[in-house]
Order: C-alpha cells, then structure tokens, then sequence
C-alpha cells in the first residue's frame, strides 16, 4: 500500500511538472523564422530583357578627345576570372562566342603571367572600341604579381608583354619598362575581380594587397570598380535562376562584407557571371556584363573629362 501511494504521487508529480513545462513554453514567443535566402523584391534594379539598350549604349561610345583610349585594368586573385570576363565581353559586343585571353579552369597559380593589352574588334578588323582591356598576373598569398609591378602599371610604365618576376619589380632599365607614359598608356578604370565563391576565405595577407593597391589608384586618382564572379558558385538559389542575383541575401551580405573589408562602395560592386561552360550567348548573362561595363566606362569617361578640365 504504501509502494502504491508513493508511484500514484510520482506520476502526480510528474505530469505536474509536464503541465507546467508546456504551460512555461506556450508563455513564450516562438522563434524568430529564418532570414529569407531571396528577397521578395531585387534591391539593385537590372532591366532584364532589355539588353539592346544597353549594347547600343557601348556600340556608340566615343571618348570625348577622339584620340582616347579608355584603358582597363584588371587585378584580383588567381583563378578569380579576369580573362574569363575580357572573353565575356568580347563575346557580348561580338554577338558570339570568343576566346581572344585565354584562360584556364584550374585553381592554384595565376594563369596569366604576362601583362596583356586587348582590344575588341568593331564590326570591321581593322576597327577597334575606343577601350582596352589590361590583364595581368593575379594575387596570391606568397607568389602571383607583386604589389608594386601593378602600381607601375597603373602609372603606365609597363609595355604589352611584359613578363612579371614574382620575386622583384620591374626594373627600370628593362627592355619593357616605359620610361614616359603618355595618356593613352596610363590606366582610366582599376577593375578588381574577386571569386565570390572563395570570398570568405580570402587571406590577410591578399586582402592587405588590395588595400595597397587601392591606395595607390586612390592617389592617382583612378576611378575603381569591383566585379564579384563565379555567383552561381557561390549561392545555390542564383544557380537556380540568374535572376535572383540581387534578390540573394547571401550575396548582399557577402558585398557589403567586401565594401567593409577593402573599401569600395557598394555603388561600385557588381555580380557578373562569366561565360564558363556554355557555348551560346544567353540574354541574362549579357546583361549583367553588359550592366558592369556601362559603369565602368562611366567612370572611366567622367576621369578623363576630369583631367581634361585642369589642363
């Protein structure tokens, strides 16, 4: 009898305790739901569908001194798709698709290891656009192109062709340094192109390269833009569809890290998609290269309008 009486007050005691344990969990709020990972609305407006627009605005861009070359540079880490973008232009403005830089699929040491000029053919060879492409040997945490090589490039003292030594800058009396840069060979756009798919993991030691590098076109007084690639690597809902790029709240985040980190406003970041693996143009592509290169002859233009004003 008295085993009974202590079991009937045990189960009394705990369903007590059960009742009072749900009674605490009903009191309290429930969990706040998880951030969307797409947004309902794209917070940077891209006018899909209305890529001719834009491809006309390119086609008839004309420097305003007609003896203008807009000069690009691209820098950013190996393997993050600075060849892969000058080929997605080409491709864009050509109408199909090309292979002029070349480029390689593997990570690791920069591809490129010379400095490269290309220009972009305009419906005849023997016409050019009135802007050029710089491509040269990316950033690594202990090897790729030296800090100071790319700010004599900025400056316009390094030829077509040169080949970079890892180990020390480019001496002023080789063959391929130019000693007196003219307009034409100074850069008008610094473009950083970063791989947003290993963006979190990039080093200090990469990142404090940028900041220098930034500096430096800062006191020159070159506009900068930055091109985050490799988007539908970097974020599973992008891959689904392109058209969530600035609806992903992933890579919102990522880019405002970017902005924080090396110093570029968010106005001057954009997401691209190089072409990669596809072998037809596709419309929504275009137009986020095509959105990219219109700021950056933006910029570009408003430099040398600029420099024209204080001569």
């Amino acid at each position: 009898m008295w085993m009974l009486k202590n079991v009937s007050e045990y189960i009394s005691k705990k369903a007590e305790d059960m009742f009072s344990s749900t009674e605490g969990q009903s009191s309290q709020s429930p969990p706040p739901p998880p951030p969307p990972k797409v947004l309902d609305k794209p917070w940077r407006k891209i006018d899909w569908g209305k890529k001719q627009e834009s491809l006309q605005y390119v086609n008839n861009y004309k420097p305003f001194n007609k003896e203008q070359q807009l000069r690009i540079l691209l820098h950013g880490q190996c393997g993050a798709g600075k060849s892969s973008f000058i080929n997605s232009v080409q491709s864009v403005l050509r109408g199909r698709m090309c292979r002029q830089a070349l480029a390689d699929n593997t990570s690791g040491d920069s591809f490129t290891k010379k400095y490269k000029t290309y220009r972009i053919h305009k419906d005849r060879p023997d016409i050019f656009y009135p802007f050029i492409f710089n491509d040269l040997m990316g950033l690594s945490k202990h090897k790729g192109a030296l800090v100071d090589d790319i700010k004599l490039s900025l400056q316009g003292h390094v030829k077509d062709n040169c080949r970079f030594n890892t180990e020390s800058r480019l001496p002023e009396d080789d063959a391929l340094y130019n000693i007196a840069p003219n307009d034409n060979d100074k850069v008008h756009v610094l473009v950083y192109v970063v791989d947003a798919n290993t963006l979190s993991t990039m080093s200090d030691e990469v990142q404090k390269k940028f900041k220098d590098i930034r500096e430096e076109a800062s006191h020159l007084d070159i506009p900068q833009i930055a091109i985050l690639t490799k988007v539908d690597a970097a974020c599973p809902e992008v891959k689904k569809d392109l058209k969530n790029i600035y609806r992903s709240t992933y890579l919102k985040e990522m880019m405002e890290q970017f902005s924080v980190d090396v110093g570029i406003p968010m106005d001057s970041i954009f997401l691209v998609k190089n072409y990669h693996e596809e072998i037809d143009l596709n419309d929504d592509i275009d137009s986020l290269i095509l959105s990219a290169l219109k700021h950056i002859l933006y910029s570009g233009e408003d430099f040398v309008n600029r420099k024209l004003e204080t001569m």
